[in-house]
């Protein structure tokens, strides 16, 4: 997997991109990232990247050239080339980033992303160059170098052999997929597209707050039981609105009922 991430602040990953998973997965050739400063793409003296918007208003806006010009310094999307890409424009009118949508990009190739900044971008970026315009959130970022590593963290652990163990990703709040994944014990069961259950470690007992018991006695249905019914609890609790999006078994309605009549 290759990233392509366009942004006026290249100084800004040396961080975000040297630790943890991240750094795993390039030391090992899992992921190429490279950093492109937009206005090394630019031809005035000033290395001017804005300019103010037609039409009025406040502030300024991304211009098109420099991007363009990197674009295609890239070959992105040329056709002559058997690459499954995505040019991203980061954007906080964009569709929202879902752990959906890290699944879809984790099956490409190559990932370009265009860190927007100031006002916005030129429209004709949106319109002619990216593919997706994605927002991480309702609400406004001073730019897109924070939502870029973001989508760089959430994609690459989702690459095989980025994580530790295999399973990890698929067991994991948003996740979709079967309860149960194949070659684990019954102990451990996939969110389903729920939030995830709560998780407990040593000490069995820490200030007077214990364990809960169905995780002590080795029983695996009954920790799969509870574990199914604790993130039921979560999302309903949590992210309500998840449950629409969600295969709900006969069971879990029932648990769902039970809740619910008890205010949870």
């Amino acid at each position: 997997m290759k990233f392509e991430v366009i942004t006026i602040f290249p100084d800004f990953f040396r961080g975000p991109f040297d630790f943890g998973i991240i750094r795993r997965a390039r030391e090992t050739g899992l992921v190429e990232i490279n950093i492109h400063d937009l206005r090394a793409f630019t031809k005035d003296k000033h290395r001017t990247v804005d300019d103010r918007p037609f039409g009025g208003g406040e502030g300024m806006v991304l211009k098109p050239e420099p991007i363009f010009e990197c674009i295609e310094s890239l070959h992105v999307a040329q056709a002559f080339l058997p690459v499954r890409e995505s040019v991203i424009l980061l954007s906080a009118s964009g569709q929202p980033f879902t752990q959906r949508i890290a699944a879809e990009l984790s099956q490409l190739d190559r990932i370009t992303i265009i860190c927007g900044r100031y006002e916005g971008v030129d429209e004709r970026v949106a319109t002619h160059i990216a593919d997706r315009e994605i927002s991480i959130g309702d609400f406004v970022l001073s730019g897109g170098e924070l939502a870029a590593a973001l989508i760089v963290d959430t994609v690459t652990r989702l690459i095989p052999g980025a994580l530790g163990n295999e399973a990890s990703s698929k067991q994991e709040s948003f996740t979709h997929g079967e309860h149960v994944v194949e070659g684990l014990p019954n102990s451990t069961c996939g969110s389903g597209g729920l939030l995830d259950y709560p998780h407990y470690t040593r000490p069995a007992e820490f200030r007077g707050m214990p364990v809960p018991e169905p995780l002590m006695n080795g029983n695996h249905e009954e920790i799969k039981r509870w574990r199914r019914k604790e993130a039921l609890k979560k999302t309903l609790r949590n992210r309500p609105e998840l449950l629409d999006e969600v295969e709900l078994t006969k069971e879990d309605r029932k648990v769902l009922d039970e809740l619910r009549s008890k205010g949870c």
